[in-house]
């Protein structure tokens, strides 16, 4: 299990306490210092069964910087290229496994997979 996390976020520490409690070693990776890649991503989304738009932050200020809409007709690809570029706007934190992923958002998504 790897769980995508950044540790200035509240919700994702508290994940990450979570898991602990639960006995659990997930995979930590800092996605800020190291984004996922296209592949990673692509396979997030298919688990969460999410197009990538819905695991973009979209109040973050980089979204606004970019001059990014939520009405905005982009391909997966691109969506995903974003992310990539600009990790900020990745939704955290993120517990995937080999068959399921979860947003922890509220903890309980993340909790109910394990």
């Amino acid at each position: 299990m790897k769980l995508y996390h950044n540790p200035r976020c509240s919700k994702s520490r508290a994940t990450l306490e979570a898991l602990k409690e639960k006995g659990c070693s997930p995979e930590i990776i800092e996605y800020l210092e190291t984004p996922p890649t296209a592949d990673e991503l692509d396979n997030i989304c298919t688990l969460l069964d999410i197009e990538p738009l819905a695991l973009i932050r979209t109040k973050e200020n980089r979204f606004k910087e970019l001059g990014l809409t939520t009405e905005d007709e982009r391909p997966r690809s691109e969506w995903i290229e974003l992310m990539i570029q600009n990790p900020i706007l990745i939704e955290r934190p993120i517990l995937v496994t080999e068959t399921q992923a979860a947003i922890g958002r509220p903890l309980e998504n993340i909790l109910a997979i394990i």
